[in-house]
């Protein structure tokens, strides 16, 4: 029954215990004729899971950068908590930037809880390159289901409540709080949603221990979980020098400059690349990656500027020391002469690396249930960056997990997709990792 979503009915062939029926009871069993089978499996292919309904809701609402529709993403939101019977808050962390919780009550609320986070804001789109509208949520004769959000993460969104959903109708109740939290803004760093709302008091009343938030997909068997993520560090470079007429022959031109710090940057760039490639075990999250995004400067083709700037990306893995790799910043730029500094646009100092130690309880829980499920596991470092590195600031630890196996990886990409069997499997692993972590024993920071 691991596929149950795909079952729609059922014929009974043999009732058991027939020996003990009435001469009624016989009479009232019906059997379908081939007439109405005909009738019932058209209706079936014309119908959808109601799940799936939902998330392709979900995705038509446009809440793309860099102007989200977030009211109407709220009001879905209300409107969920409304039919799921949970508690729900709006919490302002900026003007116009809304935080939905929707809490459902534990049995003991000395524990701490369980946070289940996703964003709500998805990136812009280059429509002329999709196959199909990226805010109509088509769903092509395969199953495959197409929207910006699709992947990253409007379908983690959906299953979560979904999940939930499945759980209430069941009758359960967990000793633990549930708490989703929906925010703002991640797409464009989280300085507006998350990063603020783990200052507020509304966010301490929540008493996280622990949360789940995004991962990415995997077009393999497995599924991907991430315990830490790399620290995004955007650096500009302005460069300082002589300035005169194109035609001569400066000496200690802002460009020349400019360029060796350039050179040192992207040499350490094709180190770390080797280093990755030539190490199998190595994921592309455990090494420092960097990017050369921008260089600006100049006036005129016959004007040599006198002030030149590159910027770069830099994703820094969590083992490295910052202070060190900060000195090496400025190592590069005093190598290129006078005039040459630095500044940073985005600056992320508290890499935290959650436990994946099968002695650590919350680990244990969401393990040991992938392993029941038969579910394999590959434990990484998150290669870029998610809400999760402002959770675990703060000292809860966070878990990246989208339940997404036999999936390419198309966050950000034209074509965003899934599968709609892909998406209710993940619903179903949801249903099972909810009671077990909202069951976690009480723990020794709060007995």
């Amino acid at each position: 029954m691991q596929g149950h979503h795909q079952l729609h009915g059922f014929v009974p062939i043999a009732p058991a215990s027939t020996q003990n029926y009435t001469q009624e009871q016989f009479q009232a069993v019906k059997l379908t004729t081939a007439g109405q089978r005909r009738a019932m499996a058209s209706k079936r292919r014309e119908g959808e899971h109601p799940s799936v309904t939902l998330f392709r809701q979900y995705l038509r609402i446009r809440t793309v950068q860099p102007e989200p529709d977030y009211g109407a993403a709220v009001a879905f939101l209300e409107e969920r908590a409304c039919q799921l019977g949970l508690g729900c808050q709006k919490v302002e962390v900026a003007a116009g930037r809304v935080v939905t919780v929707l809490t459902w009550p534990g049995t003991n609320p000395r524990l701490s809880s369980l946070l289940l986070n996703s964003h709500t804001d998805v990136v812009p789109v280059f429509k002329e390159h999709w196959s199909h509208d990226p805010f109509e949520a088509f769903k092509d004769a395969d199953g495959y289901i197409y929207g910006r959000g699709a992947q990253d993460m409007k379908c983690v969104s959906i299953q979560y409540l979904e999940a939930v959903r499945r759980l209430k109708a069941e009758g359960h109740h967990f000793p633990r709080t549930i708490h989703l939290t929906f925010v703002p803004d991640e797409e464009i760093g989280g300085h507006q949603g998350m990063e603020l709302f783990v200052k507020r008091p509304e966010f301490q009343a929540l008493r996280a221990g622990f949360a789940l938030d995004e991962g990415l997909a995997n077009p393999t068997d497995a599924f991907t979980v991430f315990y830490s993520e790399r620290s995004p560090w955007w650096v500009q470079v302005t460069s300082t020098g002589k300035p005169g007429h194109g035609s001569r022959f400066i000496e200690d031109t802002a460009a020349e400059k400019l360029h060796k710090v350039v050179s040192s940057i992207l040499a350490f760039r094709e180190k770390e690349r080797q280093r990755l490639q030539s190490d199998p075990q190595l994921k592309q999250g455990a090494v420092t990656s960097v990017n050369l995004t921008k260089l600006e400067g100049g006036v005129a083709y016959n004007v040599v500027p006198a002030t030149m700037s590159a910027s770069f990306d830099f994703r820094v893995a969590p083992d490295v020391d910052l202070k060190a790799f900060e000195e090496q910043l400025q190592g590069w730029c005093q190598a290129a002469g006078e005039g040459v500094t630095f500044e940073f646009a985005q600056k992320w100092t508290e890499p935290r690396v959650t436990s994946t130690d099968d002695s650590d309880p919350w680990w244990a829980a969401f393990s040991g249930v992938c392993k029941d499920m038969n579910l394999t596991l590959e434990p990484e470092i998150f290669p870029a960056a998610t809400d999760s590195r402002y959770l675990r600031a703060v000292g809860v630890p966070a878990l990246g997990f989208s339940p997404m196996n036999h999936t390419p990886v198309l966050l950000h990409d034209h074509d965003e997709r899934l599968h709609e069997a892909v998406f209710l499997h993940g619903i179903d692993i949801y249903t099972r990792l909810l009671p077990a972590l909202a069951s976690v024993p009480t723990l020794p920071s709060e007995s």
